[in-house]
């Protein structure tokens, strides 16, 4: 039985991305060889790897624009090191909202002064901060746009006048933004994208160059881009994996269309979690992740009957990150809302039977 995955990444992807990806790694292209053993250079990974990075800007609406988009290795970790090392020079502003922004800040903290513009820490990152006041003359501005421990994500992003940079990791492709306001965004492909080992930069091309110091070959986003993404071995099979996801998501109707099912996906379950007295949500209300629902029972007596409901329907991944307890739904792009209906479905009957 196919389960419902509701992890927090890797996610679940569709069906017919599994499909595609099996059948290249036992003959890709019909070559009579795999995807994982032709050469990077070949003229069949050439052309994909050109359409995985013109598909992300095309899907974000950035084609023609001033951006490149590179797929590269490391996970948004090696983007904390590198977003610092090729931007900033003296100061750089972060809104901490969470464990990765902290992760952020720490290497940030190598290369130069780093301000904390704004920190929901004191309600262990339940909520966004608002109206903080950004300094003129930082390097730039760092987001993370939405939580995936604590469930929380920006809704409204800040006018700023300095360089806004973007973690995306686990909201990527999944609602409309005008994202010609950010000038570098980065994502891990392991939550809305494909499995783990690539991750997607989106770099305005013009903010780059600019600081004094020398950046080894690998971390310079100039030379990724001089080199079409392709520097050195690119993750085949992730690139390959996350430019089907994004073909099958253009199909659907892009960002718009998968938007949409994502509300009816969050507005299943929140109103499940606020109108069930078993259960109570986490995140601040006008805070709340689209992506990522986190809640806890009202009585921790009722864990052991409640885990025994959602294992018995086929359910996976709905554990709550050690950091907040209790439980979390990840309702990634690829997620049906099907799922969000029979983990409803489990919450109700938690209800009646507690």
């Amino acid at each position: 039985m196919k389960k419902h995955n509701f992890s927090a990444g890797p996610c679940v992807l569709p069906q017919e991305v599994f499909l595609k990806a099996s059948e290249a790694i036992m003959d890709f292209n019909e070559s009579g060889l795999s995807l994982i053993e032709i050469s990077h250079r070949s003229k069949d990974f050439v052309e994909v790897m050109e359409k995985a990075r013109s598909l992300a800007l095309e899907l974000l609406g950035l084609e023609g624009k001033g951006y490149s988009a590179l797929f590269l290795q490391g996970g948004a970790s090696m983007q904390f090191l590198m977003t610092a090392y090729n931007l900033l020079e003296n100061k750089a502003g972060y809104l901490n909202t969470g464990t990765w922004s902290e992760k952020a800040i720490k290497e940030a903290k190598m290369f130069g002064d780093i301000m904390e513009v704004g920190s929901s820490k004191d309600e262990n990152f339940n909520y966004i901060p608002k109206g903080y006041a950004i300094p003129e003359g930082l390097d730039y501005l760092h987001l993370t746009s939405n939580n995936t421990i604590f469930g929380t994500q920006i809704k409204k992003f800040p006018k700023t006048n300095v360089p806004l940079v973007c973690d995306m990791s686990s909201d990527i492709f999944s609602r409309q933004l005008d994202f010609t306001q950010f000038d570098l965004i980065y994502a891990g492909a392991q939550k809305n994208m494909g499995p783990a080992g690539t991750t997607l930069v989106v770099v305005k091309d013009d903010i780059l160059g600019k600081v004094s110091r020398k950046i080894p070959s690998m971390l310079d986003y100039q030379v990724h881009i001089s080199k079409d993404s392709m520097f050195n071995t690119p993750p085949v099979f992730a690139v390959y994996t996350s430019m089907l996801t994004l073909e099958w998501l253009k199909d659907l109707g892009g960002i718009a269309a998968i938007e949409e099912i994502n509300e009816k996906k969050a507005q299943l379950l929140y109103s499940e979690i606020d109108l069930n007295p078993v259960f109570q949500g986490f995140a601040k209300k006008e805070d709340r992740s689209n992506m990522n629902a986190t809640f806890n029972l009202a009585d921790d007596r009722l864990k052991e009957t409640f885990d025994a409901l959602w294992k018995e329907a086929g359910i996976n991944g709905i554990n709550g990150h050690r950091s907040v307890g209790g439980y979390r739904a990840s309702m990634y792009n690829a997620l049906s809302l099907e799922s969000v209906g029979v983990l409803v479905d489990v919450m109700s009957e938690m209800e009646r039977k507690g």
